[in-house]
């Protein structure tokens, strides 16, 4: 199965890694391969590890560099990064490269069950293993359910469209995309439902919820920087605030050096910073950029380096 995606933010990704033609890379979110692409392009006796969850990615990159001695392909969740890289005899790295969130080959691959646009079994699995969305949706109590829809979707109105779904499932079972979008859209005020898609933020929450997104983004980004050599890049695109705040807070952890109070002679911590961040605001995609891909527009690259 062909797996179409557009690379966001491309160029300035790529040279964000510094590359060395002879350097070891990993590009933990491979999808369709756009990324990986470029990064090959730079390397010539180096090596670049591929990293995804996901079968369909997993099928594309291995044909799309089928007989490249540079290309590795690892089928595995970047939150694993350090033991899947360390299983392939790989120690250090000189870069490390994530673009956070949903494909658009899974946004728009109806039968993945992302989409509040297309019918499609409610599942939303980005490694088509494990609980689907189904799953979730039908088994949690109101105020997991609430919490779920405020914490990764900011749902205003989180805890009425729980209410509504845990009253709809006591007759029957939600089973698709658009069964749900309809059940969001009846659980909000008409007001809602002429700004946007109502059911938009709810469905991330609960596509997040699905695949322990941001669980998943803190045991990747620590991987990665267990993983970095000295002088070593890791450069993060993410879509969404959540996600945002928190590789912004993992470089700024990592760059603070002494943390004793301010009114000590001298430092008793030991505490010395572990990487720089080369980014002090995220990088974002230019006005044409956005224009030619719409799902570009909430992109935010950050970059730190080890020290």
């Amino acid at each position: 199965m062909e797996f179409n995606h557009v690379s966001v933010l491309l160029n300035e990704a790529v040279d964000s890694l510094n590359i060395r033609e002879d350097g070891i890379y990993v590009d933990g979110t491979a999808g369709g391969g756009g990324h990986s692409a470029a990064i090959l392009s730079r390397l010539t006796t180096g090596t670049l590890y591929s990293i995804d969850q996901d079968p369909d990615a997993i099928a594309t990159v291995t044909e799309r560099f089928r007989g490249d001695s540079r290309s590795r392909i690892i089928e595995g969740n970047f939150g694993d990064m350090r033991r899947l890289l360390n299983d392939a005899g790989v120690e250090a790295v000189d870069g490390v490269l994530l673009d956070i969130g949903v494909s658009s080959h899974q946004l728009d691959e109806g039968s993945r069950g992302f989409s509040y646009h297309v019918d499609a079994p409610l599942d939303m699995r980005m490694s088509q293993s494990g609980e689907t969305a189904a799953d979730l949706v039908n088994s949690l109590s109101v105020g997991e359910l609430s919490r779920i829809l405020s914490l990764y979707g900011e749902e205003k109105y989180a805890y009425s469209i729980a209410k509504g779904i845990v009253r709809y499932r006591e007759t029957k079972r939600i089973e698709t995309t658009l069964e749900l979008a309809e059940l969001i859209k009846d659980n909000v005020p008409q007001k809602v439902r002429r700004d946007g898609h109502p059911a938009r933020k709810s469905f991330q929450a609960i596509r997040i919820a699905v695949n322990h997104e941001l669980d998943v983004l803190e045991s990747g980004l620590q991987g990665a920087f267990e993983l970095l050599g000295k002088g070593g890049r890791l450069s993060v695109i993410t879509f969404h605030s959540l996600e945002d705040r928190i590789v912004k807070q993992f470089m700024r952890d990592k760059a603070r050096g002494c943390t004793c109070p301010k009114d000590f002679p001298v430092c008793v911590c030991g505490k010395k910073p572990q990487v720089k961040i080369i980014t002090r605001k995220p990088i974002c995609p230019s006005d044409e950029e956005n224009e030619l891909n719409p799902r570009a527009r909430s992109a935010k690259l950050r970059v730190c380096e080890r020290l």
